[in-house]
């Protein structure tokens, strides 16, 4: 969720951005004291801003040295505010960041990205994301007082990730931009954007916003954030747009097939697709068949396995997200690869939710369902949860939902079980909030 396992970044700020960032750059940004750059030159190491964050909250890169640095965030309690109105008011532009992805410049880094196609992974994206999230969050709650922060600042969700290029260089710069476009008492939103050099201009690539959550320093309770005032009529609507995403981020789970019933109309689609596979030879509830062009959702799975290390923890001794991000993505690419029988491009991340951390030393087990399918688009879904070897007990960790399209129509997915005809129907619905969002 946060910085251990932070993926080597540069970040750049241009110099009419470098002066409204001066009052963060002596917390979070040190390293980039040596003033702006050129896109096009070098660009400050981003080990030195990770080496500065973990300074901000004690943490360290040796394994029992950071345990025990843990254990001193403890004093840090007491530097928590006890209401909002006693935090300073920030502004949007206070927590802007720019971070610069030398992937044409850097041969070395350009490997860590690249995937077997000649590609750029996008797994690896997504951990660049999480950690920007975390690091505009940070530069909005600073307070140039404190040597370090009593803050653990988590990501609580991903609430949209919507690709405007499906095609990503893997020998083109990338540019990612983002700061705080809303603020509740204790989470914070954080919208960002990436873009790619490419025939001498940066053009757009995708565009996200993450829900994070301030925690106290041993990261067991809320805690308080700075509040958020927009200037200007176009800061106004984002931050409307943020009250608006938590209404429906609310209202989604209020209609949860978990919590209530399915619509009329959702009730008539699962009854046609159970209609469409009775045997018409002996009209029977127990002879199903399946129709042609299909595939059974029992059939459309992929799993996997991860032993969580230490070396995936993040400065607050979880494992990282954005590595938990990576793995669920490649997982349900590779399903949507096989079911697809091609190399699908994804359309969309939807609603990411981290219900739990995640350990260290845990036993994470993914699986990727195929859970809806449309003309050549496939709906993925894939489900995180620890095993405990000792006690067998399954616990949720974490719930990603991706929108792949691909070159040629695919098969039909068909549920046969009842819980299998649920997943296919929110499968059903987060694809159509992704194309209603197009």
């Amino acid at each position: 969720m946060l910085w251990a396992c932070c993926v080597d970044i540069s970040v750049f700020i241009p110099f009419h951005r470098f002066c409204f960032l001066r009052s963060v750059a002596s917390l979070t940004m040190r390293a980039f004291s040596r003033g702006p750059v050129s896109l096009q030159g070098k660009a400050p190491d981003m080990s030195e801003v990770r080496n500065r964050l973990r300074e901000i909250v004690g943490a360290s890169t040796n394994w029992r040295d950071h345990q025990q640095a843990l254990a001193d965030r403890l004093s840090l309690s007491n530097q928590l505010a006890g209401s909002q109105d006693e935090l300073p008011v920030r502004r949007m532009k206070d927590s802007y960041i720019e971070v610069h992805l030398p992937l044409g410049t850097d041969p070395t880094l350009r490997e860590k990205y690249l995937n077997y196609h000649k590609g750029v992974r996008f797994g690896r994206i997504l951990e660049d994301l999480d950690s920007l999230a975390v690091l505009i969050c940070y530069s909005h709650t600073h307070n140039k007082a404190l040597q370090r922060s009593p803050l653990s600042i988590v990501t609580a969700l991903v609430d949209k990730i919507d690709m405007r290029k499906q095609v990503i260089h893997p020998d083109c710069d990338i540019k990612f931009t983002g700061h705080v476009t809303w603020v509740g008492k204790t989470s914070i939103e954080a919208k960002m954007h990436m873009s790619q050099y490419h025939d001498g201009a940066y053009t757009p690539v995708l565009d996200a916003t993450f829900v994070m959550v301030a925690r106290d320093p041993e990261n067991k309770r809320a805690a308080f954030v700075n509040p958020l005032k927009p200037e200007g009529p176009e800061e106004e609507e984002l931050f409307q747009q943020g009250e608006i995403n938590k209404m429906r981020r609310i209202e989604l789970s209020t209609a949860s097939l978990l919590k209530v019933a399915p619509t009329a109309e959702e009730r008539k689609i699962v009854h046609s697709l159970f209609l469409n596979t009775l045997d018409t030879k002996t009209v029977s509830f127990r002879s199903r068949v399946l129709p042609p062009n299909s595939v059974w959702m029992e059939d459309a799975k992929v799993k996997g396995l991860e032993i969580c290390h230490p070396q995936e923890r993040n400065i607050f001794n979880r494992i990282f997200g954005g590595f938990l991000m990576r793995k669920a993505y490649e997982l349900g690419w590779a399903n949507a690869c096989a079911y697809g029988g091609c190399r699908p491009n994804l359309i969309a991340v939807d609603d990411i939710l981290f219900q739990k951390p995640v350990e260290i030393g845990s036993l994470l087990l993914l699986s990727s369902q195929v859970c809806y399918t449309e003309g050549n688009y496939i709906q993925v879904r894939v489900h995180t949860e620890v095993l405990d070897p000792l006690t067998r007990h399954h616990n949720t960790t974490n719930v990603f939902h991706f929108t792949f399209v691909t070159d040629k129509d695919v098969p039909n997915i068909v549920p046969q079980s009842y819980g299998e005809s649920m997943l296919y129907l929110d499968g059903k619905r987060h694809f159509n909030q992704t194309l209603e969002s197009q």
